[in-house]
């Protein structure tokens, strides 16, 4: 077998393996529409939205409210999330995939955590303000 064929065989493999943990995380992490989030944290009171996107990204666009911690200083910055034991942590991001990563790891540490599907693009879109 030619070292090409290997390489491809490895990149097949890689993929593979992405698409479907990005498809075990979609099944296992609550995904809300934007209306649904929306309605949810007005509904209820332990319920938050926490943006994961980066400095730069927050300051283009925000929902109301909302907290900000980047999805690579979630695990670092673990003690200002502990007021939010009890509630519903519902993550967003540009796209929703960053968020639905950032939901796993929240979970795994033991938090109610949940995903904005679609991220802001979605969430804008709708025409929610």
């Amino acid at each position: 077998m030619a070292a090409e064929q290997i390489i491809l065989y490895i990149f097949i493999v890689l993929i593979i393996y992405y698409i479907g943990k990005k498809i075990y995380l979609v099944k296992s992490i609550k995904q809300y529409s934007p209306v649904d989030a929306l309605a949810k944290v007005k509904k209820e009171r332990n319920v938050v939205f926490l943006d994961v996107r980066t400095d730069k990204e927050r300051k283009q666009s925000v929902i109301k409210g909302s907290y900000h911690i980047p999805v690579t200083s979630i695990k670092e910055r673990e003690q200002e999330l502990k007021k939010f034991k009890d509630a519903e942590i519902i993550c967003y991001c540009r796209t929703g995939s960053r968020s639905l990563t950032a939901a796993s790891k929240l979970k795994k540490m033991g938090y109610k955590a949940s995903n904005l599907s679609g991220g802001m693009i979605r969430w804008n879109a709708s025409g929610i303000r």
